[in-house]
C-alpha cells in the first residue's frame, strides 16, 4: 500500500489533508496489518469449570504438544475462559465474547447444562463443538470423543456374561440420563429369565443414599451393576460400607469410565468383588509422562490407579485430531457475533473432515464411524484388589471382553485368614481411646472418629489387610453383667449378638466380661488409682527459718553451745598460758587476770556461731584446739542451715487431706469418692476381699449420690467439691496432662490391662494378639500413647505449665519470724539498757550524795546531745583513800591467799605464785616509796 502511495504522489497527497486526518490514516493502517497478523493464528476456544483448574493446564500442555510436533507449520492459539459449575447464563455471555476472536473450535464444559447452552450456540454459528462429556445425543456440527452409551451399554451386558452372572442382579443408577447405558442389560433376558431389579439412588435427598442403600441389603440381592457420575459414586461406595453392602459377599460392575481416578483404598481389603472399565490406561508411557507433568511431581498415582479423567484425557486428543485435521486442511476463521445471523461457512466441513481421521492418543485409538460415533476403542477392564486395582482383561468393539487375568499373588500364612475380611467394630465415646474429630465439616462413617482406639483398628488393619467399619455405641455403655437376668448390656452384648465383630475402647479385661466375649492380649497395662485435687500450699509459718534444722538439731546445737562454753571455762582457768598481767608497766604485778570469764566465754561460742568473732583470743594450746573443732563446727553446721534456708523459705509444704485408700476408707478430711456406676471399677470393689475395700465398696453402695454416670461427670466433680474419684490409672494419666489442678493420689489399688472385645471363640483372636505383640515391641504403641495423652487435644499443657514456673519471689510471710527475733531481740537490749543506766545514775546520785532527780536529768541532757565520744569524770575519786584501800585490800588478800579465792573474780593474787624473797622486797620498797 505504501508503495502504491508513493507512485500516485505521496508528498501530494500529505500536503492536501490536515495532520490529524494523515494520523488517523496511519492508525488505520497499523489496525489492519495487526489483523491481518492475528488472522494467521488458529484460536481454539475452552470453556471450563473454575473447581477444575487443571482443564485449563492440559489445555495448554494440548496446544503446546501440537505446535511442536508440526514443526512450526501450525501456530494453535488456547483461549480459554472459566464459569461456576451449571452456569448457563455466565457460559453463553463469556462464550459469545471468545467467538469475536475467530475461533475454529470451542471445547466445551462438563456439566450438563453449561454444556447444552454452549453446544447451542455452536449450532447456530455452524462453529465445531468438541465434547468430551458423558452425553448420549450427537448433532452437528459436534465431535463427541466419549464413546457412545449404546457401545458402553454392549460392554457392560459382556461383563455380566463373562463374569457369570447367571442369577438375579440389581441395576443402580444415578438418574434418568444413564438409562440408555444399561438399555442392553434390560433386555438381555427377556421376559423368561431372571428377574433384574431397577433401583435409583439419587432422589435428591442431599446426598443421603442409606436409605436407598438399606433396601437394597435387605432384598437379597448380592450382585449390582451401578451407573453414575463421578460427583456421586465416592460418596455411593462410602455410605455402601456404613450399611454393610461392602463385604465379601457382594460384588460390582461400574459403569463410569473413571473409576481409576477414586480413591479405593477404604475398600481394597473389604475383599468386596468391584469391577469397572477404563479409556485412559496408566500403564502407557505418555499417560505417565503427561501425569508427571500435569501435577509436577514423580509419583501423581500414589492414592489411586490413575489421576487423569476420562474427560482431561479427550481434551487433550481432541486438540491433537484438531492439530492433524489443520495439517491437511486451512480454513480461514472469521469473527462470530451473537446477535446477528452470521455463521461460519466452513464448520460443517471441518466437522466432517476431522471424523474422517484417526490418530493414537492418550485414550487409545480416535477413530469415528459412518454415523459419527467413536468406533474402534479399547477398554480396560480392572478390578480391585487387596494391592489396588489391576487390570483382568480387555473389552474391544469388535472382540467383546477378552480375559487376562494375572496369577495372584502369594499371601504369606500368617496373614492369609483375615486378608480382604471387613468388620463391623463397635466403640463408644472415651477420651482419648475413641472420639469425634473437631471439625465444622460435616463427616461421615469411620472419617468422623479419632483416638486411640480408633489409630489402633487402623494400624491392625494396614497390618492384616482387612478393613472396617465403625459403629458408635449411643448409651456409652460398655457392659456389665445383670445377674437376674443373666444377660450384659452396652458393647458387649451388641459383640454377643454379633451386631459387631470387635469392641475398641477402654475396655477393662475382667473374669466376668470373658465370660461372654474374647479378648486380645491387653494392649495397655494399668491399675486403678484415686483422682484428686492437687495437694493446697500451706500459709508460711512465722519461725519457718528455723525450718532448715529439726527440733533435736537445735536442741544438740544449744547443747553443744553450752558445752563449748563451759570447756573454755575450765580449760582457761586451768591453763596458766592464760593467765596475763593487767597491767604491762608493772613487771612484778600482784594479781594476774583470765579473758574466759563464764560471761566472755558465751559471747566467744556466740561470735564463733554467728560468723562474726570476738575480741577474745585463747592463747593456750587446750583452748586454741576447742575453739578450732568449734570454729569448724559452726564452718559446717552454719552451710548447712544456709543451703537448706533458701529451699524451705522459697518452696511452700503442700498439704493433702488424704494419702492413700486407707485414709479414704477412714472419710479423712471428710473426703467423699465414688465410682462410675456398673464400670469395672465398682465391680473390683465388689468382689474385694481386702477390709479397707469392702469399706470403701459399703460406702459406695450405700450412698448412690455419689457414684457417677460417665468418668467425666465423675472428674467435674473432683475439680468443683471435696471429692475423690475412683477410676483407671491410664485415664487418669490423660486427665492430669489436661486439668492441671488434678493429680493421682496414692499408688495402684490393683493391676489390669485394656483388650480389643471379639465374639466368643473367634477364630481371629490370636492373629490379632501377635498382632497387638508386635505393635508392642515396635514401639507403634508407646508412640501412638505419647501422641495422644501428651499432644492432641490440648496435652502437654500442665507439663509445660510446670516448665515456666520459676523460683517464688519471698513475702512477709516467709521472713517475718526473722523480723520478729530482731525486733524481740532490740526491743530486749533497749530495755536492758535502760534499766542499767536508772541502775548506774541512781548509784552515782547515792554515793556522791546528790538529788537522783538532777542527775538523772543531767545525764538525759549529756545523752540527748548525740555527738562526741568522750565526758568528763565528774566525781573523781580521792587517790589517798584510794590508796590505803588498796594496802588494806592486798594486806587481806595476803593473809587469805591459801585459805579461799572468789569465784568470780577475773584476778588472780601474786601470793598464791611462787615469788622468791628479792621480788617481795622490791615490791615492798616500791609501796613504800609510793607513801
Amino acid at each position: 500500500m505504501a508503495h502504491q502511495l508513493r507512485q500516485h504522489g505521496l508528498p501530494h497527497f500529505r500536503a492536501s489533508i490536515p495532520r490529524c486526518l494523515r494520523l488517523a490514516f496511519a492508525l488505520l493502517i497499523t489496525l489492519n496489518c495487526l489483523q491481518i497478523a492475528n488472522s494467521q493464528k488458529t484460536n481454539v476456544g475452552l470453556i471450563y469449570e473454575s473447581t477444575k483448574p487443571e482443564m485449563e493446564k492440559i489445555f495448554q500442555m494440548a496446544i503446546a504438544q501440537a505446535n511442536e510436533d508440526s514443526g512450526g507449520e501450525l501456530e494453535l492459539h488456547g483461549i480459554a475462559v472459566a464459569i461456576e459449575p451449571g452456569n448457563a447464563f455466565e457460559t453463553s455471555k463469556k462464550l459469545c465474547k471468545m467467538l469475536r476472536q475467530n475461533l475454529v473450535a470451542v471445547f466445551g464444559p462438563t456439566t450438563d447444562l453449561a454444556a447444552k447452552h454452549a453446544m447451542s450456540i455452536c449450532d447456530a454459528k455452524e462453529l465445531p463443538f468438541i465434547d468430551t462429556r458423558w452425553d448420549f445425543g450427537v448433532q452437528m456440527p459436534t465431535v463427541n470423543l466419549y464413546p457412545h452409551a449404546s457401545q458402553l451399554a454392549l460392554a457392560l451386558k459382556d461383563l455380566v456374561v463373562a463374569l457369570e452372572w447367571s442369577d438375579t442382579f440389581t441395576i443402580i443408577y444415578e438418574t434418568g440420563e444413564f438409562l440408555p447405558t444399561v438399555n442392553e442389560l434390560l433386555q438381555m433376558y427377556g421376559t423368561a429369565g431372571p428377574t433384574i431389579t431397577l433401583r435409583r439412588y439419587e432422589l435428591d435427598l442431599n446426598g443421603d443414599y442409606r436409605n436407598v442403600l438399606r433396601r437394597i441389603k435387605n432384598s437379597g440381592d448380592y450382585s449390582f451393576v451401578v451407573v453414575g457420575s463421578m460427583a456421586t459414586l465416592p460418596e455411593f461406595f462410602k455410605q455402601a460400607q456404613q450399611v454393610g453392602l461392602m463385604t465379601s459377599d457382594y460384588r460390582y460392575i461400574v459403569g463410569n469410565l473413571d473409576l481409576q481416578t477414586i480413591d479405593l483404598e477404604p475398600f481394597q481389603h473389604g475383599d468386596t468383588n468391584i469391577t469397572g472399565m477404563r479409556l485412559v490406561s496408566p500403564e502407557m508411557e505418555n499417560v505417565q509422562n503427561l501425569a508427571k507433568a500435569l501435577y509436577e511431581t514423580d509419583d501423581p498415582f500414589q492414592n489411586v490407579s490413575c489421576p487423569l479423567t476420562t474427560n482431561m484425557a479427550l481434551v487433550y486428543d481432541g486438540v491433537q485430531l484438531l492439530a492433524e485435521t489443520f495439517k491437511h486442511v486451512m480454513f480461514r476463521a472469521v469473527p462470530l457475533n451473537c446477535n446477528d445471523a452470521s455463521s461460519w461457512d466452513k464448520g460443517y466441513t471441518l466437522v466432517n473432515y476431522m471424523k474422517s481421521l484417526s490418530l493414537n492418543g492418550l485414550t487409545g485409538e480416535v477413530k469415528f464411524d459412518y454415523e459419527g460415533l467413536r468406533s474402534d476403542f479399547t477398554l480396560d477392564v480392572i478390578e480391585l484388589s487387596m494391592s489396588g486395582m489391576q487390570k483382568i482383561g480387555e473389552w474391544k468393539t469388535e472382540d467383546g471382553f477378552i480375559a487376562n487375568r494375572p496369577p495372584p499373588k502369594i499371601v504369606e500364612q500368617d496373614q492369609r485368614s483375615l486378608v480382604n475380611k471387613s468388620f463391623v467394630v463397635i466403640t463408644a465415646i472415651s477420651e482419648p481411646y475413641g472420639m469425634l474429630k473437631e471439625t465444622a465439616a460435616k463427616l461421615e462413617g469411620n472419617d468422623q472418629f479419632e483416638g486411640f482406639g480408633i489409630e489402633l483398628i487402623e494400624e491392625l488393619g494396614k497390618k492384616l489387610g482387612f478393613s472396617f467399619t465403625f459403629r458408635l455405641q449411643e448409651d456409652n455403655k460398655y457392659g456389665s453383667f445383670n445377674p437376674k437376668t443373666g444377660k450384659f448390656d452396652g458393647m458387649m452384648l451388641e459383640i454377643i449378638e454379633g451386631r459387631a465383630d470387635m469392641g475398641i475402647t477402654d475396655l477393662t479385661m475382667t473374669s466376668i466380661r470373658e465370660e461372654g466375649v474374647d479378648f486380645t492380649i491387653p494392649f495397655m497395662n494399668l491399675g486403678i488409682a484415686i483422682l484428686f485435687r492437687k495437694p493446697m500450699k500451706e500459709p508460711p509459718k512465722l519461725f519457718s527459718f528455723m525450718s532448715p534444722f529439726s527440733g533435736t538439731v537445735w536442741m544438740w546445737l544449744g547443747i553443744a553451745y553450752l558445752s563449748v562454753s563451759l570447756t573454755l571455762f575450765i580449760l582457761g582457768r586451768i591453763s596458766p598460758t592464760e593467765w596475763d598481767n593487767p597491767y604491762p608497766c608493772i613487771e612484778e604485778p600482784t594479781e594476774l587476770e583470765n579473758q574466759f570469764s563464764f560471761p566472755n566465754c558465751l559471747w566467744f561460742s556466740t561470735g564463733a556461731l554467728l560468723q562474726q568473732g570476738s575480741e577474745l583470743a585463747p592463747k593456750a594450746y587446750s583452748t586454741r584446739t576447742v575453739a578450732s573443732i568449734w570454729w569448724f563446727f559452726t564452718l559446717i553446721l552454719v552451710s548447712s542451715y544456709t543451703a537448706n534456708l533458701a529451699a524451705f523459705l522459697t518452696i511452700e509444704s503442700l498439704s493433702s487431706p488424704i494419702e492413700n485408700a486407707e485414709d479414704l476408707a477412714a472419710n479423712k478430711g471428710g473426703v467423699k469418692y465414688g465410682a462410675k456406676v456398673g464400670g469395672s471399677t465398682f465391680t473390683f470393689f465388689q468382689d474385694a476381699k481386702y477390709p479397707t475395700y469392702q469399706k470403701m465398696y459399703e460406702f459406695m453402695r450405700d450412698n448412690p449420690e455419689y457414684m457417677t454416670s460417665t468418668n467425666a461427670e465423675g472428674v467435674d466433680r473432683v475439680e468443683n467439691d471435696n471429692y475423690a474419684f475412683l477410676m483407671e490409672s491410664t485415664t487418669i494419666e490423660y486427665i492430669t496432662e489436661r486439668r492441671c489442678s488434678l493429680t493421682q493420689v496414692g499408688s495402684l489399688l490393683d493391676e489390669k490391662g485394656y483388650g480389643i472385645a471379639m465374639r466368643k471363640n473367634w477364630p481371629y483372636r490370636d492373629i490379632l494378639s501377635q498382632a497387638v505383640l508386635e505393635l508392642q515391641e515396635q514401639g507403634v504403641l508407646t508412640k501412638m500413647k505419647t501422641k495422644w495423652w501428651k499432644e492432641k487435644r490440648g496435652g502437654g499443657a500442665c507439663s509445660q505449665e510446670g516448665e515456666n514456673d520459676g523460683a517464688e519471689e519471698l513475702g512477709i510471710a516467709n521472713l517475718g519470724g526473722v523480723y520478729f527475733v530482731l525486733f524481740v531481740g532490740s526491743i530486749f537490749a533497749s530495755i536492758y539498757g535502760f534499766v542499767e543506766w536508772i541502775c548506774h545514775v541512781y548509784g552515782t546520785a547515792r554515793r556522791n550524795k546528790v538529788s537522783f532527780k538532777t542527775e538523772l536529768i543531767e545525764e538525759f541532757r549529756f545523752v540527748m546531745q548525740c555527738s562526741g565520744n568522750t565526758r568528763p569524770v565528774k566525781y573523781p575519786k580521792n587517790s589517798s583513800r584510794s590508796r590505803s584501800r588498796s594496802s588494806r585490800s592486798r594486806s587481806r588478800s595476803h593473809s587469805r591467799s591459801h585459805s579461799r579465792s572468789s569465784s568470780k573474780s577475773s584476778t588472780l593474787s601474786v601470793d598464791s605464785l611462787p615469788l622468791d624473797e628479792s621480788k617481795l622486797h622490791h615490791i615492798s620498797e616500791h609501796t613504800k616509796h609510793a607513801k
